[in-house]
C-alpha cells in the first residue's frame, strides 16, 4: 500500500472486523484511502472510507453538515470531512480502520488518470490527518467506542502481522 493512496478492501476484511466484535454493515463497495502508517508497525496503516458527495440525500447531507458544524473542540467535528478526490467526496473518518496488504483486494483506479488515485492536496491531507488524530486519541482513551472496535481490531492485525514476521523467519 502507498500512503494517501486509495484502494477497495476484501470482503473477508469486513467478516473480520465482525469477528473481533465490530459492526461493519455498509454493502457498498467504498474505498478506502490509506491516510497514514500506524506507529505500532509500517505494515499497519489506517484506512477511512470515502463516499461520493452526490450521491447522499439531502437529509443526510444535512446530517453531515451538522456534524461539521460543532465546534472543533467536539470530538464530533472530527466524524467527516468534505473535500474532492477525482470527485466531491465524503471521508468518513470516525469509521477508520486499521488495514493491512493482506486485505486489500485491488486498487482504486482515478477516472482521469487511469492508474492507483493518490491524494496530494496538502489542505486536504492536513485536515484528514488532524482529524484522525484525534479519532485515534480519543479511541486510545476510550477503547472500542466506535462501532469497528478499532483497538480490538488492531491488536488482531498487530498480532496476525508479528505471527507472519514469524513465520518468515
Amino acid at each position: 500500500m502507498q500512503e494517501h493512496g486509495m484502494y477497495f478492501g476484501k470482503q473477508d476484511y469486513y467478516d473480520t472486523i465482525r469477528m473481533n466484535g465490530g459492526t461493519w454493515n455498509d454493502s457498498k463497495e467504498r474505498p478506502l484511502v490509506c491516510l497514514m502508517k500506524s506507529i505500532e508497525n509500517e505494515h499497519l496503516y489506517w484506512a477511512i472510507p470515502v463516499g461520493n458527495w452526490s450521491h447522499r440525500t439531502k437529509e443526510a447531507q444535512d446530517r453531515i453538515k451538522k456534524y461539521l458544524s460543532f465546534d472543533t473542540s467536539d470530538i464530533r467535528s472530527c466524524f467527516y470531512h468534505l473535500g474532492s478526490t477525482d470527485k466531491q467526496s465524503i471521508f468518513f473518518i470516525s469509521d477508520v480502520i486499521p488495514i493491512t496488504d493482506k486485505y486489500i483486494e485491488r486498487e482504486y483506479i482515478g477516472r482521469h488518470t487511469n492508474q492507483l488515485y493518490v491524494i496530494k492536496n496538502k489542505t486536504l491531507l492536513s485536515e484528514l490527518k488532524r482529524k484522525l488524530s484525534r479519532i485515534l486519541s480519543w479511541e486510545n482513551v476510550h477503547k472500542n467506542s466506535f462501532r469497528q472496535h478499532i483497538t480490538d481490531l488492531k491488536t488482531y492485525l498487530l498480532m496476525e502481522l508479528e505471527h507472519d514476521t514469524e513465520s518468515t523467519h
